[in-house]
């Protein structure tokens, strides 16, 4: 069931072609394939994430439906931080890798004067030491959507082992803090969907052809 089509949680991604670091080359015609070894964490209780691949083979997407962090009236003490580890095994066409180039970011926050928000990710092939990470503070008083991106410098981008089978994580998080507003008596909040519907959030990557 977990094929091109995935049920998983909040994110689309757009694979970008790129042969070596040049730019614009175009996405292999073999479709890649999205196995989701696993999903954990407080922001996606099971059945509230999904990963979908596109049929054109240049994006997934994953969308969450219970991704909320929150402090004050209501909020548990343990709700001022979320996270999800979405552990994904990417099967590519044969002669092809990829590397995470961009990601954005959207949800919905409410933050009280003085309070604060904080929206962070780290990616990572599973087995190498390189790790990217990337963080987003958001101020108080705030009420709107918010959108984040994130950005790999071509000569920084980190690309799958050509050949091999490498899990790929994807490990995000909200966090929430009262700061000097009074919790006793507001709530703020930071989340990952909206009101309306689901939020998806999209990882451009970087295609590279190997030797």
């Amino acid at each position: 069931m977990l094929s091109r089509m995935l049920a998983v949680g909040g994110v689309a991604v757009s694979l970008l072609g790129s042969s070596g670091f040049t730019w614009g080359m175009t996405p292999p015609p073999d479709k890649i394939v999205i196995d989701v070894a696993t999903v954990n964490g407080s922001g996606c209780p099971a059945g509230t994430a999904a990963v979908a691949v596109s049929p054109d083979n240049t994006a997934f997407t994953v969308t969450y439906s219970d991704y909320l962090a929150q402090v004050g009236v209501g909020a548990k003490p343990t709700d001022f931080r979320k996270n999800c580890q979405l552990d994904l095994n990417v099967h590519v066409p044969q002669g092809f890798t990829y590397a995470i180039a961009s990601a954005d970011y959207r949800g919905y926050a409410h933050l009280e004067p003085g309070a604060t928000g904080v929206q962070q990710a780290n990616y990572y092939f599973q087995g190498q030491p390189q790790t990217t990470s990337k963080s987003h503070r958001f101020n108080g008083g705030y009420d709107n959507n918010w959108q984040a991106t994130d950005a790999v410098d071509v000569a920084a981008l980190v690309f799958a082992p050509c050949g091999e089978e490498r899990n790929f994580n994807i490990n995000t998080e909200l966090r929430v803090s009262a700061g000097t507003s009074d919790p006793t008596r507001t709530t703020s909040f930071m989340t990952m969907d909206s009101t309306d519907g689901n939020i998806n959030t999209t990882y451009h990557l970087a295609w590279k052809q190997c030797p």
